[in-house]
């Protein structure tokens, strides 16, 4: 694939993208293989919607990721993985052996009863099985479904139940830092009420005691080693499934406005196409880069941007099993310097902790392999973009500020490293192919320059969210209905003087912590699940390291004097259903909540106190009780 090379070459190639979008994405996906070509580059229409790329093509994506490179690039490293603890020796896993591996994965699921078009979920530490089960399902037509390993047992068992997922794939247990977490005892408690789990396969990487139950649960290892007892010594020959250029390759949930998580949907060719054009100009890869995204694969970044993009790509992908913070909060800076990193791409939550920190633990190291920094997940605030370009990429390493979704599959608003000029804090212009708009609420555009409104997309690309899982009517309500006629991405959007566009904050029901969506009405849920809450209601705050943070005003059925024990167990019942990700950072106990007449909270109102922006909390005499603003006022939690 021809990549950008000048700013010149990015309007020119913008401009043609634009002008005839069909010829430009078909350019793009010639370079791959192909069982066969497609008929027709593209079907759509926002109404319905129906988005269709590459109609009638068949292939497979891991021939893609793998087959096409065993010739050229056999022996480089596909995976480099760095392990939790430092003294564990790294591990490298060759195009050659991943391929092999992902063959002998992929008959380990065939024996164990799947197919394709089954929906099988992930559920794991951050090692190579994890990539190489992802692979595999895709192989054999599956559709993986990977639950991050920091979430519940009751948000992983919504995430099978939806998908009536019918096997898992997990570990006995996970590392993270100083802590092991018991991942197969959290499987065993979602899967009493995922009754079309039929098989559980267990990687050993913790050695932790698990229960094993008889004829569901089977161990990683003992599945492997019987394909070599039954004679089949080399995979390497086991036939990718040949997957029509629409059937689903993923679902990936995000929260949602409701309770209940939403399963996006993206489907093969487009989102091969997408992410492999979107990595490789983004970062401007060179062939024998080593390039590190640390997000996990349980988000989109780290399916995008770990795995699909750069093994597409031939790049060696860097997959890192620990946090920033362990042993010490040098743990980013040494292994950057340990494995000659030359892109890094990380999200502003662990830029800010790190800068919190201080310096001391980044001037031991070089890293002069640096060049090319990425931020993924927020946008980054200035403060921490000038720490960033200055103390990590020593006022010589590009910083890409990427602004995309899991909806959209891949990034959509970026600079070009070392091409795009930047600016701190702004996401600057949209990659080729992508077509912004700033809407007003009336949805109405905004043309020009210098306007604020909410950003949408006016005309489809490859990596565009399809449906969501079992209920296409949510994915029309809540992408397309908003402003017929675009793709809405719940988003506020500035457009400056230069036409470079920085995202202002999401602009719905949901709150952005540590750059991962979580809906305020699942909060609620796991909130109201405490025996003594009567009610919830949810918002975000400014919040220094996370960018926000959870604000919870709470009320109970009766008064407890011991309000501090109240608010440890309400931060506990979130952890249990929704993962340590979702507890909040602040609780108020309140007797009320500002409601209209027809009983809809009014959250404006709840954000400027949680802001503590208390004189503008604009007109109150419409509440049922306006007295309950006075009160929650004086008792806001600073």
């Amino acid at each position: 694939m021809q990549r950008i090379t000048s700013l010149e070459q990015y309007q020119t190639e913008y401009k043609h993208s634009v002008e005839n979008p069909e010829a430009f994405w078909a350019e793009q996906a010639e370079q791959f293989t192909w069982h066969k070509k497609w008929d027709k580059v593209l079907e759509w229409n926002f109404d319905e919607p129906n988005v269709k790329w590459f109609v009638g093509g068949k292939l497979n994506i891991t021939e893609n990721c793998l087959d096409r490179h065993l010739a050229d690039k056999g022996n480089q490293t596909a995976i480099l993985w760095e392990p939790n603890n430092p003294q564990t020796p790294a591990r490298k896993i060759s195009y050659k052996e991943l391929h092999q591996q992902v063959c002998e994965f992929a008959s380990v699921l065939k024996n164990n009863g799947a197919k394709k078009g089954d929906r099988i979920c992930i559920y794991m530490p951050m090692v190579p099985e994890l990539a190489i089960a992802v692979l595999a399902c895709a192989r054999i037509g599956a559709i993986h479904s990977v639950v991050f390993g920091g979430f519940s047992f009751k948000s992983l068992s919504d995430r099978i139940y939806d998908a009536e997922c019918n096997i898992v794939i997990t570990a006995d247990g996970a590392f993270r830092g100083a802590k092991d977490i018991p991942l197969k005892s959290v499987v065993d408690e979602a899967l009493q009420t995922s009754p079309s789990v039929k098989k559980v396969i267990v990687l050993k990487h913790t050695n932790t005691n698990v229960v094993m139950q008889n004829e569901r649960d089977v161990w990683w290892k003992e599945e492997v080693e019987k394909l070599n007892l039954t004679g089949i010594q080399n995979l390497s020959g086991f036939k990718a499934e040949i997957m029509d250029s629409e059937d689903p390759l993923f679902i990936l949930y995000t929260s949602g406005s409701t309770g209940k998580p939403k399963g996006v949907v993206h489907t093969t060719a487009g989102y091969m196409t997408y992410v492999d054009y979107t990595f490789r100009n983004v970062f401007q890869y060179n062939a024998g880069d080593v390039y590190w995204c640390t997000a996990d694969v349980g988000w989109i970044t780290g399916h995008s941007y770990l795995v699909y993009g750069p093994l597409l790509a031939g790049a060696t992908t860097l997959m890192f099993e620990g946090i920033p913070t362990y042993p010490d909060a040098g743990r980013f800076w040494n292994v950057i310097d340990k494995h000659q990193v030359n892109i890094f791409y990380t999200a502003p939550t662990a830029i800010r902790s790190l800068e919190a920190l201080g310096l001391d633990f980044v001037k031991p190291y070089k890293l002069d392999s640096l060049r090319v920094l990425g931020s993924v997940g927020e946008p980054i605030n200035v403060e921490a973009w000038n720490w960033y370009h200055v103390n990590i990429g020593k006022n010589k390493c590009p910083i890409v500020d990427t602004y995309w979704q899991t909806e959209t599959g891949g990034i959509m608003i970026s600079p070009l490293a070392g091409i795009t000029p930047t600016k701190p804090g702004f996401a600057t212009l949209p990659l080729p192919g992508v077509q912004p708009v700033l809407l007003n609420e009336a949805g109405k555009e905004l043309i020009g320059n210098s306007v604020e409104g909410r950003l949408c997309f006016k005309f489809p690309w490859p990596g565009i969210i399809r449906t969501t899982y079992g209920d296409h009517k949510r994915c029309k309500e809540t992408y397309f209905d908003v402003f017929k006629k675009y793709y809405f991405t719940g988003d506020g959007c500035r457009r400056d003087e230069d036409g470079y566009y920085r995202i202002t904050g999401r602009v719905d029901d949901v709150i952005k912590v540590s750059g991962h969506l979580l809906g305020t009405a699942e909060i609620e849920n796991a909130i109201n699940e405490h025996p003594d809450i009567v009610e919830s209601a949810v918002v975000g705050f400014p919040h220094d390291i996370k960018g926000w943070g959870i604000y919870a005003y709470v009320i109970c059925d009766h008064q407890r004097k011991d309000v501090d024990a109240l608010k440890a167990e309400i931060v506990q019942t979130v952890t249990k259903y929704m993962g340590p990700i979702a507890k909040p950072d602040k609780i108020q106990i309140v007797s009320g909540l500002p409601k209209t007449r027809s009983g809809k909270i009014m959250r404006r109102i709840l954000r400027k106190i949680a802001e503590h922006d208390l004189d503008n909390l604009g007109d109150t005499s419409t509440l049922l009780d306006p007295a309950v603003v006075e009160e929650i006022k004086a008792g806001a939690v600073k």
